[in-house]
């Protein structure tokens, strides 16, 4: 019954989770509403862990195949037969299921959307459509993790607005060069399955010029949150810092021929990068200088449906 319960823990991916849940998380503490409740941090972060983890599993059923073939992952409960593939299908579908309800029922329609919307574009964008056909997978398919900031938006406001898309963009030009410095390293095990992923497609000095022009574009786009006033000093000088760290390890891998160990230590610091900034942003909203009153919103997709329909009674 333990190895069980571990395989079955296995199969949501916990150690990715945990990333997805803290861009989950903060976005709730930066919002004009105030601190969220203990009630609602536990039930998006419940709903948070089972969607995403409902989306592991999905994606472990459908690449059993390659997982099998793969150093890093061939002990995979579904690929080493631990646990059968129909059975691992039903888990991840009953995961996302209960997922929704509980954003449903317990945080509001919108949040429970928007994570059922991550979920699908995990589960169909990358794993079933684009992972196996194109180098781009990564680049479109991964935006299913820039929703989980959109979930802890609208978790505490019941709506979308200009701040929030910051976040999922933020996230959307991180997950290409903390990807690809992974994929620079893994490379072979790629090859060995037929995943066109991009340094195998593109080389190696083309994906490391593409990381390069990825994070020029992402470490800027940091900084709006500052720029529209939703966040203060503190947080644009620990986006500045850090994405400039980021930004060495892209050049530094650039003039380096081949793979080196700047990959991985660029891939590490990626994954310390996005959880830091982050957490910068709750630690800035929470101190009481260094802020300026934002922007009135350009984008709100609640509020602009609601009056709509209002005016067409």
């Amino acid at each position: 019954m333990a190895s069980i319960i571990r395989d079955l823990i296995a199969l949501t991916k916990p150690r990715i989770i945990s990333l997805l849940l803290l861009t989950t998380l903060a976005p709730m503490f930066i919002t004009d509403r105030g601190l969220p409740s203990l009630a609602l941090i536990g039930w998006v972060m419940l709903g948070g862990y089972l969607m995403a983890g409902g989306a592991n599993a999905v994606n472990m059923w459908f690449d059993r195949d390659i997982d099998l073939n793969m150093a890093r992952t061939k002990s995979r409960p579904i690929a080493s037969g631990r646990i059968s593939p129909a059975a691992g299908l039903v888990y991840g579908l009953g995961l996302a299921t209960a997922a929704f309800a509980i954003f449903w029922n317990f945080v509001n329609p919108l949040s429970a959307w928007l994570a059922l919307a991550g979920f699908a574009f995990y589960v169909v964008v990358y794993t079933l459509w684009l992972k196996r056909i194109t180098p781009q997978n990564i680049v479109i398919g991964g935006a299913a993790g820039a929703f989980p900031p959109l979930v802890g938006w609208a978790a505490m406001t019941n709506s979308i607005d200009l701040a929030a898309i910051y976040l999922f963009a933020i996230v959307f030009y991180w997950t290409p060069p903390h990807f690809w410095a992974l994929a620079l390293i893994k490379q072979q095990d790629y090859a060995r399955v037929g995943i066109p992923m991009m340094p195998l497609v593109k080389g190696e000095h083309r994906t490391k010029q593409q990381m390069l022009g990825y994070t020029i574009m992402l470490v800027p786009l940091t900084l709006l949150p500052t720029v529209s006033g939703h966040q203060g000093l503190v947080y644009a000088v620990a986006a500045a810092l850090l994405g400039g760290r980021l930004l060495w390890y892209c050049v530094r891998l650039l003039k380096e021929q081949g793979v080196t160990p700047t990959a991985w230590s660029m891939y590490k610091y990626s994954l310390l990068y996005l959880a830091l900034l982050f957490v910068a942003m709750g630690v800035d909203r929470a101190l009481p200088f260094g802020h300026r009153a934002p922007e009135p919103a350009k984008l709100d997709l609640v509020r602009e449906a609601t009056a709509e329909s209002h005016l067409h009674k």
